[in-house]
């Protein structure tokens, strides 16, 4: 196959390729992971820990490496660096909490000559394909508590942010046993329906119109799909809040990473009294605000990652616009040296009749809406295909989760904003278009990637009740 060239989105300059496996590679490389699984389960939770210690040990030795390949891959450094630290955090906090997770059950059951012996057996392959916003971090989310329960892993990462495999593999290659089942591959939209083809089980994080398709392929093969699509997450701003904590929560949740998460706060509700010094005191800090241009670490806004992703954010931009949204700052996009930037975007005057209102736009902008009662803004932020996550505001926590408990949506952060990027012991489901299947986050997202056997044993030799003779 052909190689696919990878854009540098500081620079809009084509500057690396990457080479995907052939169908025969493919099926090569799952059956070997296949077959090393078997070795990888029996081998026991102590050694499996053992080996992602050691992982972790060898991701720290190369730390450096990996993160100027995610710096290459997205233009951003600080997020970078973060993901690299989640990474490392989330192996430990996996290692420390999978043995009183994955032990085995045996009680009595309602009938005293029956027990009850309970395990799981792990599926033999999971593909993962990830997407490009976090390409180290959402490529792991799944990987990690998989491979603790006993599976192997292909992980096929987004084209347009591969750079962090290289130096990935050289870390695997320092843990001979992991590297036996958990390899990474290169490739495009095919690679990933291929490998959907090849897998027991499927991870999949990206849009909900990729995610449809991955869901019945998988459908059609009777395997497992864990789907993490889109969101378009509303924060709700009642009178009562402490306005100096709301607009720099929401400025960071809005615009960490240039707007490109699926938690990112996308849509804004403000009650009626507070819309002007809220919107005031959100106009003055996103201002202060750089682009991270023409270095690193010029600023806090990094580049638009994805060549794509700007033209939707231009189309949502002018779609208000023409329908008669008030562009406080921000409010278009900048070519700079070839690449793609796009400053903190306040919008007012806008309505559900805007694509910025009702699309997901992954960018770095917040358009707000005045609202009169509480039901009104319920209404609004459950005005939405999507249901991922959500935040609320209030003077105070009770009068936050009355609100927050009539959301659709299945993380809600309460007077902070986009706290899931952060805190992952809290299991949660996607409401609505946002995803399907099991938690990835919280006890649920290791044993998902077991299926539950009960072993139902009787103990004495006696005549069951039920027997016909």
């Amino acid at each position: 196959m052909s190689k696919i060239p990878v854009r540098n989105p500081r620079t809009g300059a084509i500057d690396y390729w990457i080479a995907p496996p052939t169908s025969e590679q493919l099926s090569e490389q799952c059956d070997r992971l296949r077959a090393a699984q078997t070795s990888w389960q029996a081998a026991g939770l102590e050694q499996r820990i053992a080996a992602l210690q050691q992982w972790k040990q060898a991701i720290q030795r190369h730390r450096e490496d990996l993160v100027q390949a995610l710096v290459a891959d997205t233009g951003r450094l600080g997020v970078s660096v973060l993901e690299v630290d989640s990474v490392l955090s989330s192996l430990e906090r996996w290692c420390q909490i999978a043995p009183e997770l994955l032990h085995e059950i045996e009680k009595p059951t309602a009938i005293p000559f029956i027990h009850l012996q309970q395990d799981a057996v792990p599926y033999p392959l999971v593909g993962v394909i990830s997407p490009w916003n976090f390409p180290l971090l959402l490529a792991m989310i799944d990987t990690i508590p998989a491979l603790l329960s006993g599976c192997a892993v292909i992980v096929k990462p987004s084209e347009i942010a591969p750079r962090f495999i290289q130096p990935l593999h050289k870390t695997l290659n320092e843990v001979p046993k992991l590297r036996n089942v958990f390899t990474f591959i290169e490739g495009a939209g095919d690679t990933g329906a291929a490998l959907i083809e090849q897998a027991d089980l499927v991870c999949f994080t990206g849009s909900v119109m990729t995610g449809r398709k991955v869901a019945e392929t998988a459908a059609k093969r009777f395997i497992p799909a864990f789907l993490e699509l889109g969101g378009k997450d509303p924060a709700i701003v009642l009178e009562s809040a402490n306005l100096d904590l709301v607009t720099s929560a929401i400025l960071w949740g809005a615009v960490v990473n240039t707007g490109q998460s699926c938690l990112s706060i996308e849509r804004i509700y403000v009650a009626e009294a507070l819309v002007k010094p809220f919107t005031e005191q959100l106009l003055t800090k996103a201002t202060q605000l750089k682009l991270a241009y023409p270095t690193v670490n010029s600023g806090e806004i990094g580049p638009i990652i994805a060549e794509r992703q700007a033209a939707i954010i231009a189309d949502h931009l002018q779609d208000a616009i023409e329908k008669g949204a008030l562009v406080q700052c921000g409010g278009k996009i900048e070519n700079l040296d070839g690449g793609l930037w796009c400053y903190p975007t306040v919008l007012t005057n806008v309505n559900h009749t805007m694509k910025i209102m009702t699309e997901e736009t992954f960018g770095p902008i917040m358009p707000i809406m005045s609202f009169t009662t509480v039901e009104e803004a319920v209404q609004l932020a459950n005005d939405t295909i999507y249901g991922l996550s959500a935040a609320v505001f209030a003077g105070s926590e009770v009068e936050a989760l009355g609100v927050a408990n009539r959301i659709k949506a299945g993380a809600i952060s309460i007077n902070d904003a986009a706290l899931t990027a952060l805190i992952h012991e809290g299991e949660k489901n996607a409401f609505n278009y946002s995803g399907m299947g099991g938690s990835r986050m919280g006890a649920a997202a290791l044993k998902r990637f077991m299926r539950k056997k009960a072993y139902l044993i009787k103990t004495k030799p006696v005549t069951d009740p039920w027997w016909f003779i």
